[in-house]
């Protein structure tokens, strides 16, 4: 009765309220949503409190009625899109429709765990340094096209006013990701306990300033995951497809967080592989176990975030021996009479 099913498009949200079997469609706007409310009070009067707003999150879309639940304190489920379309599949819906689906949203709360019907909380630091983070790579990627066609144009000897055109954006670019890059870092700096927690991780060999900012956003918009969740919440976790003797499928990482961690997460993993001794003699070790270059690499990205999320949560700076240890690579007699010295 209390569980209201919205599916949420760019510009309007179907919803479907279960108390008297209701179906609307209202605006997706700061205005629809207090229109909205206001109905919701004449509806449920004294017992308003136990609504619970259940949706997908849609990106962009599903941010506003998120920040408005936070500010009414409503309670949400935000279910995962893989689980809601799973639910669907097993209530037998064949059709699907904004009405449907709003409908079969109210219903998935039976699937729901008791944590995960919360009222969201939301982080501006780190929704600041997200979209900075976005605007960065979005400014990276033009650049890197802009530099491309550059580099073809002054291989043939092109046109000199798209030559040097070309040149002055690609400069004004690097200029603009620098910008960026500084208005991070004063947000950073203005939390004491953020700015520490930000060079613990810049402590570990392979991990420059990137790599740092996009951990740090994913530590502190998660706060109470554990080690194997955050491994989750960046997709690299395995997904292992076995079933009797005719489907035998080979482990795959799920890839079912954010793209951009594991972006700057495998460039980081390239620079540790060759500078981080502790890295480089882990991937070496399951090199020579017979593992694959892109498992070995896949681990040594695990490894690396774990490691940072360890020295987020402790407040410590990297130690190398300690990480030896815990990657499980012995000393040689040499390294061991070097380091009782």
């Amino acid at each position: 009765m209390y569980c209201i099913g919205l599916d949420i498009s760019k510009k309007s949200i179907s919803v479907h309220i279960p108390l008297n079997s209701l179906d609307l469609e209202i605006e997706n706007s700061s205005k629809g949503l207090k229109s909205f409310y206001s109905k919701l009070k004449k509806l449920y009067k004294k017992e308003l409190d136990k609504i619970v707003f259940v949706y997908e999150p849609t990106g962009s879309y599903s941010t506003l009625i998120t920040k408005f639940c936070a500010l009414k304190n409503i309670k949400t489920f935000i279910i995962n899109p893989k689980q809601s379309s799973n639910f669907a599949k097993a209530l037998g819906y064949r059709s699907k429709s904004d009405k449907i689906d709003a409908k079969m949203l109210s219903l998935s709360i039976s699937i729901a765990k008791e944590s995960e019907i919360k009222v969201p909380v939301i982080n501006k630091t780190a929704e600041d340094i997200k979209e900075l983070m976005s605007y960065y790579m979005f400014t990276l990627k033009q650049r890197v096209a802009v530099q491309n066609h550059h580099e073809a144009l002054r291989v043939k000897e092109g046109n000199s006013y798209a030559l040097k055109d070309l040149k002055k954006r690609v400069k004004d670019m690097k200029v603009k990701e620098e910008e960026i890059i500084q208005k991070i870092d004063e947000i950073i700096n203005e939390d004491e306990e953020l700015l520490n927690s930000y060079n613990n991780i810049k402590t570990i060999p392979g991990i420059g300033t990137i790599t740092a900012i996009v951990l740090l956003h994913l530590f502190i918009k998660y706060p109470q995951a554990n080690q194997k969740q955050i491994v989750s919440l960046v997709g690299l976790d395995p997904v292992i497809k076995e079933s009797g003797t005719s489907l035998k499928g080979k482990p795959k990482i799920s890839k079912s967080g954010s793209r951009l961690y594991r972006g700057v997460l495998f460039m980081a993993t390239m620079v540790s592989i060759k500078f981080n001794k502790q890295m480089k003699d882990f991937y070496d070790r399951l090199k020579e176990h017979g593992k694959h270059s892109t498992v070995a690499q896949i681990a040594v990205m695990r490894k690396l975030i774990v490691i940072a999320y360890s020295l987020y949560k402790n407040g410590t700076q990297y130690d190398a021996q300690l990480y030896q240890r815990a990657c499980g690579i012995t000393q040689s007699k040499s390294e061991k009479e070097e380091v009782f010295a």
